[in-house]
C-alpha cells in the first residue's frame, strides 16, 4: 500500500473521530466548503513555490495540497480509489480527444 492509499485511510478513519483530537476531524466537521476552501489555499501556496523556485518548500506545499485534497474528497465521499478510476479510464486518450468528450 502506499502512502497516498494509507493516508486516505487515515484520513476515512479520522471522518467520525472527534474535532478535539484530530485536525482531519476538526476539518470534516466544518464541512465540504471549507475543506474546499483549504485546499484551494493550499493550491496557491504551491504556486507560489513553484513560481519562486524552492525545491524543498514546493515539494512540503505539493503534500499539503495532496492531504486537503484528500480531505476534500473524502467530504463529499468521493475515495482516491474512484479518482484512480478516472484516471485509469483516461490512460492513453489524448488530453485534447478527453476533453471533448465532457
Amino acid at each position: 500500500m502506499s502512502a497516498l492509499e494509507r493516508l486516505g485511510e487515515t484520513i476515512l478513519a479520522r471522518k467520525n473521530a472527534d474535532p478535539e483530537s484530530s485536525w482531519t476531524a476538526k476539518l470534516l466537521a466544518k464541512g465540504p466548503e471549507k475543506c474546499a476552501e483549504k485546499f484551494g489555499e493550499e493550491a496557491v501556496e504551491a504556486i507560489i513555490e513553484a513560481v519562486k523556485g524552492d525545491r524543498a518548500k514546493l515539494t512540503a506545499e505539493a503534500a499539503d495540497v495532496v492531504y486537503h485534497l484528500l480531505v476534500m474528497l473524502a467530504a463529499r465521499d468521493v475515495s482516491w480509489g474512484d479518482v484512480a478510476a478516472e484516471l485509469e479510464r483516461r490512460e492513453g486518450v489524448s488530453g485534447i480527444v478527453e476533453k471533448a468528450t465532457r
